[in-house]
């Protein structure tokens, strides 16, 4: 397996893990979509600088997640659509061992969202746990209300597996999370389909800006 820096493509986006130079374009998207990223997301650290507005603490962030692609525990992506940064996608808390698992994450651009740009790159994602880092369980954890990203995961045809009790702290406080799933022989039975319903070359809709 090899730990080089990644690039996915597909149809319409292309995903590869951020560099510092990309801290302008994920600057903008952050700090004009708080209200609409932040409700689900965990609360930082005290103290913790916010990466939005430090680049140093971007740079930071950039440098934690090549190497945690280098010692093979997370692995996170940038998604562009041309040469425009909209939103990420990463492997985390991925378990070797009797495990080979891992937990799949997106959040995308609010004025992209609803373009079918996120199912895209999941499927990137999901079809490199698989055939590149040999992974046999991919499982995505979502809270409840969270109506849009629970979408993806039924538009997927991810493997609902319920939900855990107060799973994850998210703004401060601990939440329940629907627990989405999908292995190896899954996707290894529906690869054709997925990749012909969100892999084949298709129209961007407009974005909504």
């Amino acid at each position: 397996m090899s730990i080089a820096e990644p690039r996915l493509i597909g149809p319409r986006v292309s995903l590869r893990p951020l560099q510092v130079s990309d801290h302008p374009g994920w600057s903008a998207v952050r700090r004009r979509g708080r209200d609409w990223l932040e409700p689900w997301e965990p609360l930082p650290d005290p103290g913790t600088a916010d990466p939005a507005v430090d680049v140093d603490a971007f740079r930071s962030r950039c440098g934690a997640w090549d190497r945690q692609r280098h010692f093979d525990t997370a692995y996170g992506f940038g998604m562009f659509l041309g040469d425009e940064f909209v939103g990420e996608v990463s492997l985390a808390s991925v378990l070797r061992g009797p495990y080979q698992s891992a937990s799949i994450g997106y959040w995308i651009d609010e004025g992209h969202a609803g373009r079918g740009l996120v199912p895209e790159g999941v499927v990137l994602v999901l079809r490199y746990g698989f055939e590149e880092l040999y992974l046999h369980r991919i499982e995505a954890a979502i809270v409840p209300r969270n109506a849009r990203s629970r979408r993806v995961a039924e538009k997927l045809g991810l493997r609902d597996e319920g939900t855990a009790t107060r799973l994850l702290q998210i703004r401060g406080e601990w939440e329940d999370h629907v627990r989405y799933a999908i292995t190896a022989e899954e996707w290894q039975a529906r690869k054709a389909e997925l990749e012909g319903r969100f892999l084949h070359p298709q129209p961007v809709p407009p974005a909504s800006r």
